[in-house]
């Protein structure tokens, strides 16, 4: 367990939307996709970000402006330094799961674990089958990875929309909630396994209309979202029907927190 943060130098620094920020820092670590790091700034704080890339190289975070923390990181540069302890809680179990078709739903900022899945999969390609990203959005301005969108649909099933897309003439895409675009998909439950993250209400939507199309629980997996203060199991805040987020998850089998729904 890494419990002393490490000084990282960013390595370069992106805006996708409005409110999100990419940062490529120097930090080399082993971990699995759906882990996260606690990033802090000293005399600031320290928050808790998914890891939105896969490999030993770099490490990539996106970061959401929400909070002082979160918020004085988007106003750091190429060149400035974060600190970092990491990486914490448990993934997706990828290697567990190889074999399969794998279906990835995310929504929003919720897009950022399992974009670290992606990576995975590519690096790991003839150990999966199919894989189908549905992907949704508020709005086109609020679309993440746009540069990366493009080889995803070159190489894999894409279905992407926005909940709308009033005043944008340049878009041309899906107008809709990404539960819409689960639900008109034809697909069964054979061989195929699901990795979802985004808003409880989305991840809900498609959990049930998974479920309709004869889905399992055991082939559901879900990154959950709770105040995760230390990162070790030590404040208590992020408990799930006495299971610790920062520990026993962020990702989840859906069967094993099931009643989590109407947290």
């Amino acid at each position: 367990m890494i419990y002393t943060p490490k000084k990282a130098k960013i390595k370069s620094v992106r805006r996708d939307s409005h409110d999100t920020v990419i940062l490529t820092v120097n930090y080399h670590m082993k971990h699995e996709p759906g882990q996260f790091v606690q990033v802090s700034l000293p005399g600031i704080g320290e928050a808790p970000i998914s890891i939105s890339s896969y490999g030993e190289k770099y490490l990539e975070l996106s970061i959401r402006e929400v909070g002082n923390v979160t918020r004085a990181l988007g106003k750091l540069r190429k060149g400035d330094f974060v600190w970092i302890r990491g990486p914490y809680g448990n993934g997706y179990p990828m290697k567990l799961l190889e074999g399969n078709h794998v279906i990835i739903i995310g929504g929003g900022c919720g897009v950022a674990p399992l974009k670290g899945i992606i990576e995975y999969l590519e690096k790991n390609r003839k150990k999966y089958r199919d894989i189908i990203l549905f992907l949704g959005y508020r709005s086109p301005e609020e679309i993440l990875y746009k540069k990366e969108l493009a080889r995803w649909k070159s190489k894999h099933i894409v279905n992407l929309t926005v909940d709308k897309a009033l005043g944008d003439s340049c878009y041309t895409g899906s107008v809709g909630f990404v539960t819409q675009i689960v639900e008109n998909y034809s697909m069964n439950n054979q061989n195929k396994v699901v990795f979802i993250c985004g808003p409880p209400i989305m991840m809900k939507g498609c959990i049930d209309i998974l479920k309709k199309k004869g889905f399992n629980e055991d082939q559901i997996f879900i990154s959950a979202e709770r105040l995760m203060y230390c990162g070790v199991g030590k404040c208590c805040h992020c408990m799930i029907h006495g299971r610790f987020t920062c520990q026993d998850g962020p990702v989840f089998r859906y069967d094993a927190i099931s009643g989590f729904k109407n947290d």
